[in-house]
């Protein structure tokens, strides 16, 4: 059985990470965020990331440590308010940002790791977030084409783990952790089979059947 627990965060990354990446990334505003793997993503000094998120952090806490650092090409994201930095590069054209509504990023990570390469929905019809995709009428309602996200690396945070690498999450910290811990897929410039970390801050163990 590969190994799925580690000492720290540095470790669970080594050989994982490396330039041009996309990321998934659970949490909800500052709530079940993986603080610990963004600040070794950051201490790595990986770039040109990609990063799907429900949202961007604030200015120096969770995404936003990234952002300060530069080290994030793309946002992928429902929600990006309260963050100066992100506004500053976005305003400039130094960021690119796709917005995504939150129900269909949700979506979209989970029809990824489910192996959907896209579906129709009703969500963003007649808005900006139907520009440049396919729509299709379905008993006579229009709906568009969204593509399922599939990533190099999901970071998430659970509260417990076992030694199989299964997780419980905190109450409402489970938010985005689970459909994003879904999107990972195996990359050819990874070492590990498994590109999927958690940061546990609770080193405790959790039955298997959990």
């Amino acid at each position: 059985m590969a190994r799925k627990l580690y000492s720290d965060a540095a470790s669970a990354l080594d050989g994982v990470l490396f330039d041009g990446m996309t990321i998934c990334a659970g949490g909800f505003g500052l709530c079940g965020i993986p603080e610990r793997l963004i600040d070794a993503i950051r201490d790595a000094g990986t770039k040109d990331l990609t990063i799907a998120s429900n949202n961007a952090g604030v200015d120096g806490e969770g995404l936003g440590k990234l952002l300060r650092t530069r080290q994030v090409k793309k946002m992928i994201s429902s929600y990006v308010g309260e963050n100066k930095e992100f506004e500053r590069q976005y305003l400039a054209g130094e960021l690119e940002v796709e917005f995504c509504p939150q129900g269909t990023l949700a979506e979209r990570c989970r029809a990824g790791g489910a192996g959907i390469p896209g579906f129709y929905t009703k969500t963003g019809v007649g808005t900006q977030v139907a520009e440049g995709k396919e729509v299709k009428t379905f008993d006579g309602e229009d709906y568009i084409l969204e593509r399922g996200i599939r990533a190099d690396l999901a970071i998430i945070k659970g509260w417990k783990a076992d030694e199989a690498g299964n997780l419980i999450f905190r109450k409402t910290a489970r938010n985005f952790n689970q459909p994003m811990a879904t999107a990972r897929s195996a990359s050819p410039k990874s070492r590990k089979s498994c590109p999927l970390a958690a940061s546990i801050p609770i080193r405790s163990i959790c039955p298997a059947s959990m």
